[in-house]
């Protein structure tokens, strides 16, 4: 019990969790799930290139593919590192199924219903996680594209 003359304790501010949860995601869980992401279905490992450092980057992703389109529903936002180094690079390479395609013009897309979305990811991103943009990127070679994996 603090005495009236005496000052009270400042209780430290707890860090929003939209703002901590990456950090730990990224230092955690990123490379325990990076083996595993190349390798299942709906998931890819994404590289790019920093734009500050220009060094390659390896981050695990959900990805979706709709024809020549990919799709990837921002979880964290747009704020986050590999997002802004692949708009800055405006392409990256994504390995997936033991595949390597090379994704070109990326494009920030704001849309509350994620209407490219299969329906169970609409459901979990928009309404558990608030979503409400993703990034479609297109393959650089439509003639490697067919022969996809994803």
């Amino acid at each position: 019990m603090v005495s009236p003359g005496e000052p009270k304790r400042q209780r430290r501010a707890r860090p929003d969790a939209r703002v901590a949860l990456p950090h730990v995601v990224h230092r955690y869980a990123n490379p325990l799930i990076r083996p595993l992401a190349r390798r299942l279905p709906g998931f890819a490992v994404v590289t790019h290139r920093g734009r500050k450092t220009g060094q390659a980057h390896r981050t695990p992703i959900n990805v979706f593919r709709r024809g020549n389109d990919y799709f990837f529903f921002l979880t964290y936002g747009s704020d986050v590192n590999w997002v802004k180094n692949v708009l800055a690079a405006g392409s990256c390479s994504l390995e997936t199924r033991g595949g390597v395609i090379e994704l070109v013009e990326p494009e920030l897309v704001t849309d509350p219903g994620l209407r490219p979305a299969p329906p169970h990811v609409r459901f979990l991103e928009r309404r558990l996680a608030g979503v409400t943009q993703y990034l479609r990127m297109q393959a650089a070679s439509p003639a490697r594209d067919r022969s996809s994996p994803i």
